[in-house]
């Protein structure tokens, strides 16, 4: 957020800024599903980026995406509009190619794939519109802000409405416009916290890679890491045009807005050069700004799977009528300070069936290995955790669905950057209360998900992970 600051000071200093908000799940297209849903991965089962792991495919067509919010807004009369990248997976051919359009949007502009700036498809309301390099005409995040203007300028007042904007930036490959590619020419990623420490008494993807880091790596990040913050740049701007935009069409003390992302990132965190997907703060929370009328700001953990609830909430939906996991955070209970303990992160793992010919002594099942040949990811990167908030305890326990049984747990009040696993350390009656919790979360749906006083059976906390690996299979 350093680089944003129009986007702070439209936003976050006229509204709130949420300072406790995580995704439940650190990779984009799950999360994004869980953004549209409000559901948790393991309600619209989409597990990764993959076709295979249910990203944009067929049957998260037929189900999730029919009912996801978009769908409410239209059912109110709201003209709706959506540009930039949707899902990883959107517009390629077992998904439907690009006349696909997700039910409840009325202008579509969506990008074909994974994040671009130059040279992509769009599916513009289901045509095939190619795109070169010319900055003018292409550049992504320029693109989604004047395409939203013109949305503006043609709507018909009788009715409300709803944007989203979903620019690339700033996901790889970090092309900033032409007039900030020399910005933050002497910033490089911050030393401080778990950076370039080894990943000690960890799962055994965060023991291999070298500590300290080559210096390749340190180069590569931090190129990434400037590159990164150039890019948002021009979203900086887009938040700028848009707002004066909406006070230039009197709409904008009577409208939401939401500035969000779908992931965290590392960049040298535990000597991982540069990702997500893990289960540490790094790379679970994420900005959170929301302006409009009653907004207040929350200590309390706010969700990727709220914004959905909350959206509908502005918008006089009756969200008991709707399957969600999330709650509003207008809702009245935590208008009244009741507010959600603890909740969910989990991920399912992505890994390659063989091995990467750049890295050869690697072997089959692991994933995202640069730079360097240190992997970000794997098949048995599964895992679950509760990630435990309040006033009385900041605590994160996670099972690994692997072979090792393996459990990470952390004191986020003495231990904030997660150095030390004290699993072996804590009242083994506390794993219990955290094992039961997990059981109860990893199964929950909708109004259970928000149950947090229910009992669950006691069980020996390596029988969850167990359960763990059967679901995976």
């Amino acid at each position: 957020m350093t680089p944003m600051k129009k986007a702070k000071a439209y936003i976050g200093d006229e509204g709130a800024t949420f300072v406790n908000s995580f995704t439940v799940t650190p990779l984009c297209c799950p999360s994004r599903s869980s953004i549209l849903t409000g559901r948790y991965p393991h309600n619209h089962e989409v597990r990764n980026n993959s076709l295979n792991g249910n990203c944009s495919s067929l049957q998260w067509q037929k189900g999730p995406e029919a009912e996801a919010f978009p769908t409410y807004l239209n059912k109110l009369k709201y003209q709706t509009f959506f540009s930039g990248k949707y899902l990883n997976q959107y517009g390629s051919k077992a998904a439907g190619s690009v006349g696909h359009i997700p039910p409840g949007w009325d202008q579509w502009h969506a990008l074909v794939g994974n994040s671009q700036y130059y040279n992509y498809t769009l599916s513009v309301n289901g045509k095939e519109e190619k795109h070169g390099d010319s900055y003018e005409d292409d550049y992504l995040t320029d693109l989604i802000l004047n395409r939203s203007l013109h949305f503006l300028d043609d709507r018909s007042p009788q009715h409300p409405f709803f944007l989203m904007l979903s620019p690339p930036a700033c996901h790889s490959p970090w092309t900033a416009a032409p007039q900030y590619q020399k910005e933050f020419k002497d910033v490089q990623a911050p030393r401080d916290g778990s950076f370039n420490k080894p990943g000690k008494d960890k799962h055994w993807l965060l023991r291999q890679p070298l500590n300290p880091m080559p210096n390749s790596s340190v180069t590569f990040l931090d190129n990434a890491y400037r590159k990164r913050w150039q890019t948002l740049l021009s979203v900086d701007d887009m938040v700028e045009k848009l707002v004066k935009k909406l006070d230039s069409i009197k709409e904008l003390n009577n409208t939401y807005i939401f500035y969000t992302s779908d992931n965290g990132y590392h960049t040298g965190q535990f000597s991982l050069p540069i990702d997500k997907r893990q289960l540490y703060e790094f790379d679970i929370r994420i900005p959170l700004m929301v302006r409009g009328p009653g907004i207040k700001p929350k200590q309390a953990p706010v969700l990727n799977i709220d914004l959905a609830p909350t959206i509908l909430d502005i918008a006089g939906v009756n969200l008991s009528s709707v399957n969600v996991d999330g709650q509003s955070f207008l809702a009245p209970s935590l208008r009244n300070g009741t507010a959600r303990p603890y909740f969910l992160v989990e991920y399912t793992g992505e890994g390659q069936p063989t091995s990467d010919p750049t890295c050869p002594k690697l072997g089959p099942g692991v994933s995202q290995c640069f730079p360097d040949c240190v992997c970000e990811d794997a098949y048995n990167n599964t895992y679950a955790c509760v990630r435990t908030l309040d006033s009385k305890m900041n605590m994160q326990y996670c099972e690994f669905a692997d072979s090792e049984s393996f459990v990470e747990v952390y004191n986020l009040t003495s231990d904030p950057h997660q150095l030390e696993n004290i699993v072996k350390k804590v009242d083994p009656s506390i794993l219990q209360i955290m094992n039961q919790r997990l059981i109860k979360l990893q199964s929950c749906v909708s109004d259970s998900c928000r149950d947090y006083n229910a009992r669950t059976k006691s069980r020996f906390w390596r029988d969850s992970v167990a359960s763990l690996q059967l679901e995976k299979h």
